[in-house]
Parts: C-alpha cells; sequence; structure tokens
C-alpha cells in the first residue's frame, strides 16, 4: 500500500510550464519599471527572489499536534512540504525551551512563488471580509511583510476540518533597492495596496 504524508498535496509541475504571473514580469512589468524609475538596463530592475510564509503556533508549547496540524495546514496552502520551526531560547513566561516546536515555516522560489502570488491576490485576499487593501509599510530593505489573521481565507482549507484559526506572515524579498522601488514592484504584480485619497 502506497504511503501518504503531507507531500501529497505537492503536485508536480510539467516541463516547460511558465506561470502566467512571471510571463507578466517579463512582458509587461519590467518595461513599466524602466520607465518609471529610468533603469538602463533590465539588470537594474528590481525582481521577487523569494516568498517565506511563517505561521506561528502560540499553544504548540502544550499540544505539538497543533504544530503538525499546522505544517500539514500549510503544506496544502502552498503546495510545497513546510518545515516545523524551533524557539531558539528559553522563556520561561511563556513556558518555552529551547528547542520545542513553536510553528511552521515554506520558503517558495520560482514556479511555486507565482503560483501562490497569484492565488493570494485573486482568490485568498478577496475573500477576507469588509476587505479593503493592504498596508504599504516596507521594511527599509525593499522587502514587505503581510500579515494574515486568519488561514481560512485559503481555499485550500476546509473550515470545518481545521484545529485552530491561524496567523500568518507573509514575507516578499525583492533585489529592490528602495521601498519605493519594491512597491512599484508588487503593485504591478497587482497586489492590492490601500488606496489613499489625498
Amino acid at each position: 500500500m502506497a504511503k501518504t504524508n503531507n507531500t501529497a498535496a505537492v503536485a508536480a509541475v510539467p516541463a516547460g510550464y511558465v506561470p502566467s504571473l512571471k510571463k507578466v514580469y517579463k512582458d509587461e512589468i519590467v518595461a513599466k519599471l524602466m520607465k518609471e524609475f529610468g533603469y538602463s538596463t533590465v539588470m537594474q530592475c528590481p525582481r521577487l527572489v523569494k516568498i517565506t510564509i511563517n505561521e506561528g503556533v502560540g499553544d504548540a508549547t502544550g499540544d505539538k499536534k497543533l504544530v503538525e496540524a499546522a505544517q500539514q495546514e500549510l503544506t496544502i496552502i502552498t503546495g510545497q512540504k513546510a518545515v516545523v520551526t524551533h524557539s531558539r531560547k528559553d522563556i520561561s513566561n511563556f513556558k518555552l525551551r529551547k528547542g520545542m516546536p513553536i510553528g511552521t515555516k515554506v520558503t517558495l522560489r520560482g514556479v511555486k512563488m507565482y503560483e501562490f502570488l497569484e492565488r493570494l491576490i485573486r482568490v485568498s485576499l478577496p475573500r477576507i471580509r469588509d476587505f479593503n487593501g493592504i498596508s504599504e509599510k516596507m521594511d527599509g530593505k525593499g522587502n514587505y511583510t503581510l500579515g494574515i489573521k486568519e488561514q481560512i481565507i485559503f481555499p485550500e482549507i476546509d473550515i470545518d476540518k481545521i484545529t485552530k484559526i491561524l496567523g500568518m506572515e507573509i514575507t516578499f524579498v525583492t533585489t529592490a533597492k528602495t521601498d519605493e522601488e519594491a512597491h512599484a514592484l508588487l503593485k504591478a504584480f497587482g497586489l492590492p495596496f490601500k488606496k489613499h485619497n489625498n
């Protein structure tokens, strides 16, 4: 009998497949950014390098099954096997010992990164109740972190089967030298930043 595990959710990518957002980047975004920022070569144009998703499980110190459930959910959401993260030091106030499992994490690159980004923009974020855009605050280094309060915005998650509502942090790492360039890149991909009424 075949062995089943979390990797069952990880789909194989067909040979020669190019995600639609990667095509959009090459065909539209590069030209737009070169015009906006006056780059002399395509190599100066900022790129999206990776997306990391971190999911912390606050009650994990008392229940390892919560971490396992979170790991399985994140694997289903991203299509890539999530890894368990562990505490780096003892924190007595939280009954936390060094090495204890405290959450789960995935780092996406290439095809899976573009696929996740497209699903996030077109399907998941619009499912947030009373959604009116995401914060524009960058990290000062050309990267952006988006906080999600509930994993149930992802349609891959069956709300009837979840153990606990969990939040996550989604970090977009770019080659942009400035926050302005990173913002322009991510906005061009379709991230729905809040509109300011000036």
